[in-house]
């Protein structure tokens, strides 16, 4: 299984084996990792598991959909590599991926 590092906002970064296939959110709500709500359960209806995701990663993570986008605008703290973690499914590509979670979901 692939290895994703999450590195909260204080620096803390734990690390996680994830399967194939599964988003970085529930990845990150399946193991108890703390900044990453996931109210809307996956379905890119809100912005409560906005990612920053190290700019070497971006091209195994496919583009940013339009709904994505929108979403996007309802955080806080929106930068260059701002990402949903509900929306990058996990590939063997990203076995290693880092992903910095902001200070506030809200």
């Amino acid at each position: 299984m692939p290895k994703v590092i999450f590195i909260d906002h204080k620096g803390e970064q734990i690390t996680v084996d994830v399967p194939i296939g599964l988003s970085l959110m529930h990845a990150a709500v399946d193991n108890a990792i703390s900044g990453i709500d996931g109210d809307c359960g996956g379905v890119c209806g809100c912005a409560t598991c906005h990612v920053f995701v190290e700019p070497s990663w971006f091209p195994k993570l496919g583009e940013l959909n339009d709904k994505e986008k929108d979403m996007l605008g309802f955080t806080a703290a929106v930068q260059d590599n701002s990402r949903l973690a509900c929306q990058i499914k996990v590939t063997d590509a990203m076995d290693g991926i880092v992903v910095r979670l902001p200070e506030s979901q809200h």
